[in-house]
């Protein structure tokens, strides 16, 4: 097979995976059924730092002796039940004490429907001003993740609420969405750090431009500028070596100023992330923790389908089995 076919391939392969990231029913099959459920443990175990609290606070510390700062976050989304919304927020806030007591340089990320804005948007909020209240003697930040692009106004209208209360809530966009240029100048009204993706979630055309395309690139390059302007706390999360490269050579010592991180996550990118410490560069190790890794795991397998191959090997047998 050439290189041009294989190319060809990977794009709908990669929109097959994030499609499966996105479908609960699936998702629900694959987790009830045992043997399925331990394949999908072994291949998710590369991309997560365990699913205790306290693995979670082993993994921040793995990275703070490399160097780099953490952000850590239970993984989860998609709540539908307060009952259970409440539950998953207590244990954020487990989180946020386990940080406290260990001292470890570590922002807390989430979803805002993993504590209930889809069951509810103002028991959404509630939960997370929780959060926000529990964070913000830490002197780090609690940064809003991203979802898909049809809860993007709920998410922006959550952070705004809690950015007229709270200094530190930061927020995640997506430099794919054809959006993304007014939500920036509207997120740049609030003091907390942007977090800039390139976005992982499987979106039309008309919405978002093509992964890898370099209409992607020139929006992240843009909105990268207009945050270094701004001096906005901004972290570059990405793993696309060539994109840092164009980064360091557009923008040289401005991205070592405080307040500009480079982000990359935990099993991705290590190498390069350990290489832009030791040049100078501030750095974060994103991990995450928890057993509902459904949608972050596949959602980074889709981003390079070629590690296809790296979970197939993953579901070795070990010796002696």
């Amino acid at each position: 097979m050439t290189d041009t076919s294989l190319e060809l391939k990977l794009e709908p392969a990669a929109d097959t995976l994030r499609a499966w990231a996105l479908d609960e029913d699936l998702k629900r099959t694959v987790l009830a059924n045992p043997a399925l459920a331990a394949a999908a443990g072994r291949i998710a175990r590369r991309y997560t730092a365990g699913e205790t609290v306290d693995q979670a606070i082993d993994a921040a510390r793995a990275g703070t002796r490399r160097g780099h700062t953490a952000s850590i976050d239970y993984v989860g989304e998609s709540i539908r039940d307060a009952a259970t919304a409440r539950r998953e927020t207590d244990v954020f806030l487990r989180l946020i004490e386990a940080v406290r007591a260990a001292d470890v340089p570590a922002t807390i990320s989430f979803d805002l429907s993993h504590v209930g804005s889809l069951v509810d948007r103002d028991l959404g909020l509630a939960h997370a001003r929780e959060l926000a209240a529990a964070t913000a003697d830490l002197g780090t930040a609690l940064v809003i993740s991203a979802e898909g692009s049809d809860r993007t106004d709920l998410v922006l209208d959550l952070h705004e609420a809690l950015s007229a209360e709270f200094d530190h809530v930061g927020i995640t966009l997506q430099a794919r969405l054809h959006r993304t240029p007014q939500d920036l100048r509207r997120v740049l009204r609030h003091p907390g750090p942007v977090r800039l993706v390139k976005g992982a979630f499987l979106e039309p055309e008309s919405v978002a431009y093509r992964r890898d395309s370099a209409e992607l690139t020139s929006a992240y390059l843009a909105q990268t500028a207009e945050l270094l302007d701004a001096r906005h706390p901004v972290f570059l999360a990405t793993h696309d070596d060539e994109l840092v490269r164009t980064l360091r050579e557009r923008h040289g010592a401005a991205l070592t100023e405080p307040g500009v991180e480079f982000e990359m996550l935990l099993g991705l990118g290590t190498e390069l992330l350990d290489q832009l410490h030791g040049e100078g560069f501030n750095t974060r190790e994103y991990l995450i923790f928890g057993d509902e890794w459904w949608l972050y795991v596949l959602n980074r397998i889709a981003e390079d389908p070629t590690r296809v191959i790296t979970a197939l090997a993953d579901l070795r047998p070990a010796p002696g089995v």
